[in-house]
């Protein structure tokens, strides 16, 4: 029985689990946190591991250059003439040297010191690697204007929904007091027809409206990797502060390529630095170190050597020269960037007032206009109004709540504008 009772617990949470995944995200999210799940969800992000991987892969292989470099070598040859004494000594016999020559050796080479140019391949390596990364945070950032898009999106639909659902009950009200009159005789049978098609029509605008709402939170969902099935788990963003820094990525990206131009420049002038190396040959074969015996011999030589290319000089000036260019250009880009980010601000600082305008004057427009529909109703409650001019006034009030709507969202979307254009976006961590 103590078992049974375990196993109808077990399967009692297993289904609690099951119906609160399946129920989508349920706590509160803010639009910041999308951004941050948006950017985490992208699949180019996962670039970043495999940037590091290959800058280690590439770094570690540079640093086993001065590790011992082992050569393993033979060869056999013929000669059509060898060394020979041109003279004759009583007694003392000189031994032909054989044309035939063996030879197996073993070279081990040392380097001690190469001017720098590992250190300064290691400084390329690392730079390359950090103008990779912050390439694929370029490469994201737009993703932050997709999810504002879209979760303000849904947000705007829901405040439409809530105003066709207020012009639904007036519409309802109103079709009572025409069914009302029309059984005292002060109203007709199209009056009714007329409300019922306007109580359609809305319907329909509210089945198009939350199509459309499921579809943005469907792609909204996908973006970030986290199943939103309601409105609820979305925060109205608050009072939202903009920043007149900027902090695009493309700036950071620009002081990393020129890092890289500069590490390159230093491997430049390292590459025209002697290098300095030990080395030893150990070796078996015929003949040995001693060219006038005819024997295989084992030998062995080692030492200091030193090798200065001096071919890179010719060089040098130019591809100094052609690294400054480059700088000069990526300055040019980031001052042009600069240049259209400031123009940007200044239009879209001007449609934030425009809607701010619009907002104040929104409120009283509504006011007038529910004054006008009250009256309107009276007026068709009276018989001195038609039920044409009715539904014009409902409308328009209507009109005027989602124009408000409209331009809330207006405004708060020309901020986060403002925000993704200065490059403030995204959360700072």
């Amino acid at each position: 029985m103590k078992h049974l009772f375990k196993y109808v617990i077990s399967g009692i949470v297993f289904v609690m689990f099951a119906c609160y995944a399946d129920c989508g995200y349920s706590q509160m999210i803010t639009i910041e946190e999308c951004f941050n799940k948006a950017k985490e969800n992208y699949p180019l992000i996962k670039q970043h591991d495999l940037i590091e991987k290959s800058k280690n892969y590439d770094i570690n292989n540079l640093s086993k250059i001065f590790l011992p470099q082992v050569t393993l070598g033979a060869q056999a040859t013929y000669q059509t003439e060898t060394v020979s004494i041109p003279i004759s000594l009583p007694g003392i016999t000189v031994p032909e040297v054989g044309k035939d020559q063996y030879r197996v050796t073993l070279d081990v080479s040392q380097m001690i010191w190469d001017g720098g140019s590992v250190k300064h391949q290691k400084q390329v390596r690392e730079a390359s690697g950090r103008v990779e990364a912050q390439s694929i945070e370029v490469e994201t950032y737009p993703i932050a204007e997709q999810v504002t898009n879209l979760y303000l999106g849904i947000l705007m639909i829901e405040e439409q929904l809530t105003q066709l659902e207020l012009l639904t009950k007036n519409l309802e009200v109103s079709l009572n007091t025409a069914r009302s009159l029309k059984n005292n005789g002060m109203a007709i049978e199209s009056d009714i027809d007329v409300l019922n098609v306007e109580i359609l029509n809305t319907k329909q605008r509210k089945t198009e409206a939350k199509m459309l709402q499921e579809a943005y939170m469907e792609m909204l969902s996908s973006l970030i990797n986290v199943k939103i099935t309601s409105i609820s788990a979305l925060k109205k963003p608050e009072t939202i502060h903009t920043e007149s820094e900027i902090n695009r990525p493309e700036i950071p990206l620009f002081q990393q390529q020129i890092k890289l131009f500069e590490a390159q420049e230093n491997l430049i002038k390292s590459k025209n630095m002697p290098k300095f190396y030990l080395f030893a040959q150990g070796g078996y074969g015929k003949p040995g170190l001693n060219m006038l015996s005819n024997s295989f011999d084992f030998f062995g030589i080692g030492g200091l050597r030193m090798s200065w290319n001096f071919g890179n000089l010719y060089t040098k000036n130019n591809e100094k020269q052609l690294i400054n260019l480059n700088k000069e250009k990526i300055k040019n880009r980031e001052e042009t960037l600069k240049f259209n980010i400031n123009r940007q601000l200044i239009q879209v600082k001007k449609e934030m007032d425009s809607f701010r305008e619009l907002l104040n004057s929104d409120s009283e427009i509504i006011n007038l206009r529910e004054k006008v529909r009250i009256a309107s109703e009276k007026k068709y409650n009276n018989g001195v109004y038609t039920v044409n001019d009715l539904i014009k006034d409902l409308n328009a009030e209507n009109i005027a709540r989602q124009a408000k709507v409209m331009h809330e969202m207006q405004y708060s979307i020309s901020v986060y504008k403002h925000k993704n254009i200065s490059g403030n976006i995204f959360p700072k961590q």
